[in-house]
């Protein structure tokens, strides 16, 4: 998430423009879109809760006080959480919710999205500056977090990152929300992000959420130009579905991993959104399914 701004024009899209369809109503704040386990499962910022939706159906799964965010999982099965507000990355095993790695010594402010990769090792991300009380930008570092739960700090000059993807291939890509783009590291041995370059910068895109499709582009949801947005390494917008409200994540799911479901907030403000129950989930049936994770 970021704070609000005013509209700003995106790259003109290469295909007509459609329509998403509203499956679901109710939330606060929806983030961390994941397929998994044949549902979409997504965290609820104000309702302080990790939910499932299953034939228009929601489940509310797991109770999160200090705020979820993003969502993994490791190999055997069991559920990373981010809780923001107390800096913790929790870990669920249909029973229990333990901490799985302490962040507020290496986060001075809010931890938000993650991606895990296959062999278990999570990438935080962090706001790295007080965001909603209206602080300047500034860079801060990517957190890394062994399957053990050992904390380790990667790249320390990252622009508020957000949604990331992790190719089949063992690609890292991190959404830099205040910078305008999405940057690519390979993972060593020890998971540790190395070879830091610029996989896309897109002029005017806002990236948050995002998920990887099978021809390696990026469906990146912008909430400052309400549209999600196909992207191509190299920065080339594809793709524009424009969205009525802020468009804040976005993930393939569906048995064909080609429904694109978004998440959509009236705003990102919590005095906004927080109890207003005007958060959806949207649809929209796209060509090429999604690969890769999250």
């Amino acid at each position: 998430m970021r704070s609000e701004a005013p509209d700003v024009p995106g790259s003109t899209p290469r295909v007509p423009r459609v329509t998403p369809t509203v499956i679901h109503t109710g939330l606060d704040f929806g983030e961390g879109p994941r397929w998994h386990d044949g549902r979409l499962w997504f965290s609820d910022f104000f309702r302080h809760g990790v939910f499932t939706l299953d034939g228009g159906v929601e489940e509310r799964v797991l109770d999160v006080p200090g705020q979820p965010s993003g969502l993994g999982w490791l190999p055997a099965g069991r559920m990373l959480v981010v809780s923001m507000l107390d800096r913790r990355l929790l870990v669920w095993d249909g029973v229990r919710l333990e901490t799985h790695a302490d962040l507020s010594e290496v986060s001075e402010h809010e931890c938000n999205d993650l991606v895990v990769a296959a062999d278990g090792t999570a990438y935080v991300s962090s706001f790295g500056f007080d965001l909603n009380g209206g602080a300047e930008p500034r860079p801060t570092r990517m957190i890394v977090v062994s399957p053990d739960g050992e904390v380790r700090l990667g790249d320390d000059d990252v622009w508020f990152p957000n949604g990331s993807v992790i190719t089949p291939d063992g690609v890292l890509i991190v959404g830099e929300t205040f910078a305008s783009r999405y940057t690519a590291y390979d993972l060593d041995g020890t998971g540790m992000p190395v070879n830091r370059r610029i996989w896309a910068e897109v002029e005017g895109l806002t990236p948050d959420g995002c998920c990887l499709d099978a021809e390696g582009r990026i469906w990146s949801a912008d909430p400052v130009a309400k549209r999600v947005a196909l992207v191509a390494e190299g920065g080339r917008v594809i793709e524009e579905i424009p969205t009525e409200q802020s468009a804040v994540a976005c993930m393939l799911g569906g048995e064909d991993r080609r429904t694109l479901h978004i998440l959509t907030s009236k705003g990102t403000k919590p005095e906004r959104v927080a109890g207003a129950g005007t958060g959806r989930i949207e649809t929209v049936r796209v060509e090429v399914p999604g690969v890769g994770l999250p």
